[in-house]
C-alpha cells in the first residue's frame, strides 16, 4: 500500500533497525542507558539548547512542556489551530490544570498585538499568563518565517513569560527556510520536535531547554507515566534520524510540490497553493462535497492500494515521506485522475 495518511505511517529504515538490535542499554529511570544519554546529547547540541529529555511522543512533550512551565489555573497564549489546542484531547486542562487562550493565527502567525492585548495584568479576577506557545512548521502545511518568531520571543521576554514551541516538524521548517534547526530553537525558551514523523524512528520525541528546566521535566515525566527503562533500543532509532534523516527532508517537500502540480492539473481538484511549505498536500473538491461522494472517493484510492485520511471540513491532505518516491507520487496522481473520472 502507498500510505499517504501522514508522516507518522513511516517504518523504521535498515539502518535504524540494526541500530535498535545493537543498541547498548541500562535503565533510563537511574539516568544509566548510555543510548539514551547519547541521543539526549545530540538532541540538545542539534537545537543549540543545554539540555534535552526523551518523551514518548509530540503530545506528551507538549503537555509535559505547559506541566512544567505553569502553575496550574494559569493560563496559556496560543493559536485557535495549533496542534496543542485541536489534536492532544484537551490534554492541558487535565495534566497542567492550565487555561488555554486560543487567538487567531492564519497560517500559524498571531498578530503581536493580539498577543500583547491577551497577557494578564496583576489582579484578582485574573489568571496569570504563564506561557506562550507557538507552532513551526504549523500542521496546516506552512511554515512561520524567522523574523516572525524573533519579533514574538522579544514580546514573550520583555513580559518575562517563557515560550515553548512545538516544533514537532522542526527539521521541515529549517528544511523550508534554508537554516539550520537551532535558529528557529533559539527563539524559543522550549522546544519539543517529533523523531517519529518525516524521521522514520518508529517511537519518541524530544523536549529541549534549559538544564534547570529539563530537571524538572525529567520529574515530570515520572509523573506522567513516561520513565521509560531500557530505552536505548528506541534512543538508538532516534540517533539514526537526527544524524542521518533530517538532511533529505527537502527531497519530501519537492515531491509534495510536484504531486501538487499534478493533482491540480486534474479537473475539479482544488489546491490550496498557499500552503505548500514543507511535505503537506491540501486540497478541496466541490464536487464530492457530500460525504456519500467523498466516501466513494477514499474507497476508489484503496482499491488502486492507496491509504488517505477524509477530508476534515472538505479539505484533503496527502502527505509524503521517506517511504514515498517518484514513482509513488505518479501512482497517486493516476489514481486520482482515475477516481475523478468515474465519480463525475
Amino acid at each position: 500500500m502507498i500510505d499517504i495518511r501522514s508522516d507518522t505511517v513511516t517504518k523504521p529504515t535498515e539502518a535504524m533497525r540494526k541500530a535498535m538490535a545493537e543498541a547498548e542499554v541500562g535503565d533510563d529511570v537511574y539516568g544509566d542507558d548510555p543510548t539514551v544519554n547519547e541521543l539526549e546529547r545530540l538532541a540538545a547540541e542539534m537545537v543549540g539548547k543545554e539540555a534535552a529529555l526523551f518523551v514518548p511522543s509530540g503530545t506528551f512533550g507538549n503537555q509535559l512542556a505547559l506541566f512544567t512551565w505553569c502553575k496550574r489555573g494559569s493560563e496559556v497564549i496560543l493559536g485557535e489551530d495549533c496542534h496543542i489546542i485541536q489534536h492532544e484531547a484537551g490534554a492541558a486542562s487535565v495534566i497542567a490544570g492550565v487555561q488555554t487562550r486560543p487567538i487567531p493565527a492564519p497560517r500559524g502567525i498571531m498578530n503581536l498585538d493580539d498577543i500583547e492585548k491577551r497577557i494578564r495584568s496583576i489582579d484578582i479576577h485574573y489568571p496569570s499568563t504563564s506561557l506562550i506557545c507557538m507552532e513551526n512548521a504549523h500542521s496546516a502545511g506552512t511554515v512561520v518565517p524567522l523574523e516572525h518568531m524573533k519579533a514574538v520571543y522579544n514580546l514573550a521576554q520583555k513580559h518575562r513569560i517563557p515560550l515553548h514551541l512545538d516544533g514537532a516538524r522542526l527539521f521541515n521548517a529549517a528544511a523550508a527556510l534554508q537554516i539550520p534547526a537551532s535558529e528557529l530553537a533559539a527563539q524559543t525558551d522550549s522546544v519539543m520536535f517529533c523523531l517519529s514523523k518525516g524521521l522514520c524512528a518508529p517511537v519518541g520525541s524530544m523536549l529541549a531547554g534549559p538544564a534547570e528546566f529539563i530537571a524538572r521535566a525529567r520529574r515530570n515525566r515520572k509523573i506522567m507515566g513516561g520513565g521509560m527503562r531500557q530505552a536505548g533500543i528506541l534512543a538508538a532509532a532516534g540517533i539514526v534520524a537526527l544524524r542521518d534523516m533530517t538532511g533529505r527532508l527537502e527531497d519530501d517537500h519537492r515531491r509534495a510540490r510536484r504531486l501538487a502540480q499534478g493533482l491540480g492539473a486534474i479537473p475539479g481538484i482544488q489546491v490550496a497553493t498557499d500552503r505548500l511549505d514543507i511535505n503537506m498536500v491540501f486540497f478541496s473538491i466541490p464536487a464530492l462535497a457530500s460525504t456519500e461522494k467523498a466516501a466513494r472517493f477514499m474507497e476508489l484510492l484503496k482499491e488502486e492500494g492507496i491509504l488517505a485520511n477524509p477530508p476534515e471540513q472538505d479539505n484533503f491532505r496527502f502527505v509524503t515521506h521517506y517511504w514515498i518516491g517518484d514513482a509513488e507520487v505518479d501512482t497517486i496522481i493516476a489514481a486520482c485522475k482515475r477516481a475523478m473520472d468515474q465519480i463525475q
